[in-house]
């Protein structure tokens, strides 16, 4: 797709409305556009080029077998982030963003795959060994498991990309990435602060279809080097496999010759 086509469905999802001008932040400046009405008009052009970087990042990173976790904790956007990274079988937050997550994996991981034996555990069986109590308590951290870390089942080594729908309500999030380095893909309304960024895309993060076009092109771009990633695999699998045929029949050859000298 070309940067015109990106602009003109940009511009149809209302990407480019950003907030009042009194809430706004001044860092914004380079992509505001214009102002109408005392609502800041965000740079389109400048929204679909940055977006296009951040494609071919997501691209890139998924293709060599990296993960991108979603995140979108808020109201507008906890659905949309649910439903597309689930499409492109990523991890997601969509709940509360637990402090430590990236910080602290040793300890989340563990956490992680506690979610994931108690996934493998028939439930029907266990609740008939437990005291109706007991069974009230194991169903109660279960679903708070559930809350916390259902999003992360996925998510089996540290996220080489994260990408954040509002950085100002997961500030946490984007501080946790940039502190371990991790590339952070986020959309930047005109209230945002777009240095603590790396790939700033300047669009509105309070409406649906906003929030949705820009999640939906950074799921498809996870969709697509994740295929690349899945087709190397493929032909290094077929390639090794045809190395051992071919060296079990040279030593079938080498093994004849013998026998008959």
């Amino acid at each position: 797709m070309t940067i015109a086509e990106t602009m003109r469905e940009m511009l149809a999802a209302g990407v480019h409305f950003g907030h009042k001008k009194s809430k706004w932040n001044p860092k914004m400046k380079r992509f505001i556009h214009s102002e109408n009405n005392g609502i800041h008009i965000l740079d389109l052009g400048i929204s679909s080029k940055l977006l296009t970087q951040a494609i071919k990042l997501v691209e890139t990173t998924t293709s060599n077998g990296g993960l991108v976790l979603f995140v979108g904790t808020k109201k507008q956007a906890a659905n949309i982030v649910i439903t597309k990274a689930e499409s492109a079988s990523m991890p997601y937050v969509s709940n509360r963003w637990l402090g430590g997550t990236l910080t602290n994996w040793p300890t989340i991981s563990k956490r992680i795959e506690k979610l994931k034996e108690i996934d493998e555990m028939d439930i029907e069986a266990t609740f008939a060994n437990m005291t109706k109590k007991e069974s009230v308590l194991f169903e109660r951290n279960r679903m708070r498991m559930e809350r916390s870390f259902g999003g992360l089942r996925k998510l089996e080594q540290i996220p080489r990309v994260l990408f954040c729908v509002d950085p100002n309500v997961d500030q946490i999030a984007v501080l946790e990435a940039k502190k371990i380095g991790i590339p952070i893909i986020a959309l930047c309304d005109s209230n945002c602060d777009p240095d603590f960024i790396d790939y700033p895309i300047p669009a509105n993060d309070d409406a649906i279809r906003s929030i949705e076009l820009i999640t939906n092109y950074i799921a498809e771009a996870s969709i697509k080097g994740s295929q690349m990633y899945a087709a190397k695999n493929k032909e290094k699998v077929q390639n090794a496999m045809s190395e051992e045929m071919a060296k079990k029949a040279k030593d079938n050859s080498s093994n004849t010759g013998t026998i008959k000298a």
